[in-house]
């Protein structure tokens, strides 16, 4: 099989489509695009699977679950963080006006349609991404089932009370007795009230996915240029007719956007504007003790994810609107590292190494998908926020299908690049 990293440097190509991005988001358009006959092109400004990338350190959850960021509190949240810092969303002090134009946006997609709407098209990719992966033998991910834990009695009723929608939206999601919680881990402590349990639901390796992705792609056909960055564009009459890097041209009849959140500032030399903003997260990884979980675990009111990984746990959590800052706050992981002792009082992670990656977030938790208004060759495939691993196989085919005149499942308005501006929020 090719390696994906030995690529031409020098020339002019014209590819059928050239995906800017190199992460999971433009990897799996990569794939479905070049499974529906075209010749496709990958370009990314660093090494794929790099640490650096969004998706490195986070915990690959794929499965039921995510609130959507414009949930009841989330942005009132987040104003008080600046003094508490165990808020869901973390605001900075000062705001530019991108990002104050974010929040406006934010607000008006907390309304409880609007709510219930972003959840129907969250759960509707990642079953639509389960399915895919349950077809597709790419090494990296895990299957095996995830439990979501509660402390609160009012928490898990409220969980428990949104079982039967689950299970006719296709999901098997059930309550677990306290003897079944102790059959699945039964060397673990939890301190909670009850726990949920969805058998169809795993966790990626992101970094080891990515990199096997990119090699299956490269045995395909698919031409993958790392350490690539996109030094400009040519526009003439509404169509990108030039794409350069500093080693070569390209000349694609098709342009796709899936650079996670530095998508806007490419997007920007278009003349176009998207609502995505970096929000910055943290992941935690240690050395496993023995009480470890073998499952993934999500700690649903303390929005904390734990992953076991090879010797090791992953913990995963917090969202702060940072911009391309990736400063560590202590505090932050502090309170992300009290919320998992709070749930797993016997866990005590050995030598923990803290991760900082920016997710591409929307106001409505919802990714961008589909044509760029105004330029009739490009694509937008970014906005995947931190439910990036688990949403972007489904948003991959679904970027596809768009593409190339496909028939499409799902209700694409959804995730409608235009959206925003479409509801007079810019």
């Amino acid at each position: 099989m090719p390696d994906a990293s030995e690529t031409s440097t020098s020339g002019t190509s014209e590819p059928d489509v050239l995906v800017v991005g190199g992460g999971v988001a433009g990897l799996w358009c990569a794939y479905f695009l070049a499974s529906a006959g075209r010749s496709v092109t990958v370009l990314d400004q660093a090494a794929i699977g790099d640490p650096a990338a969004c998706s490195s350190g986070n915990t690959g959850f794929l499965g039921a679950g995510g609130v959507p960021l414009a949930g009841p509190g989330a942005l009132r949240a987040g104003l008080r963080s600046q003094l508490r810092p165990d808020d869901r969303l973390a605001l900075p002090p000062t705001l530019d006006a991108g990002r104050l134009r974010w929040l406006r946006q934010l607000r008006r997609s907390g309304s409880p349609e609007r709510v219930r709407r972003s959840a129907a098209g969250m759960l509707a990719l990642k079953r639509r991404s389960w399915q895919l992966m349950a077809e597709l033998p790419v090494a990296g991910f895990t299957a095996g089932g995830m439990l979501h834990a509660y402390r609160t009695q009012a928490g898990f009723d409220r969980a428990c009370s949104g079982i039967e929608q689950l299970v006719a939206a296709g999901v098997p999601m059930r309550a677990l007795t306290p003897a079944e919680l102790a059959a699945l881990e039964p060397d673990v402590e939890f301190a909670i009230v009850g726990a949920l349990f969805n058998p169809d639901a795993g966790f990626f390796d992101a970094p080891a996915f990515s990199r096997n992705l990119a090699a299956a792609l490269a045995g395909r056909g698919v031409e993958i240029r790392p350490h690539t960055a996109v030094t400009g564009v040519r526009v003439t009459a509404g169509r990108v007719c030039e794409v350069h890097t500093g080693t070569a041209s390209f000349r694609p009849a098709e342009l796709v956007l899936a650079a996670g959140s530095w998508t806007p500032r490419l997007a920007a030399q278009l003349g176009l504007e998207l609502p995505v903003q970096p929000v910055k997260g943290y992941a935690v990884t240690a050395q496993a003790p023995a009480a470890a979980p073998r499952h993934p675990v999500l700690l649903s009111e303390g929005t904390v994810a734990v992953r076991p990984l090879d010797g090791g746990l992953r913990f995963a959590g917090d969202l702060a609107l940072a911009g391309p800052d990736t400063s560590i706050d202590r505090r932050r992981v502090d309170r992300m590292l009290a919320e998992v002792r709070a749930h797993l009082p016997a866990l005590e992670p050995a030598d923990p190494q803290v991760w900082v990656g920016l997710r591409p977030c929307t106001p409505d938790s919802l990714p961008l998908l589909g044509r760029a208004p105004g330029l009739a060759n490009v694509t937008v495939a970014t906005g995947h926020g931190h439910n990036g691993m688990s949403l972007a196989p489904a948003a991959g085919e679904l970027v596809a299908q768009l593409l190339t005149d496909q028939d499409v499942a799902m209700d694409a308005l959804l995730f409608e690049v235009g959206r925003f501006s479409s509801r007079g929020s810019a």
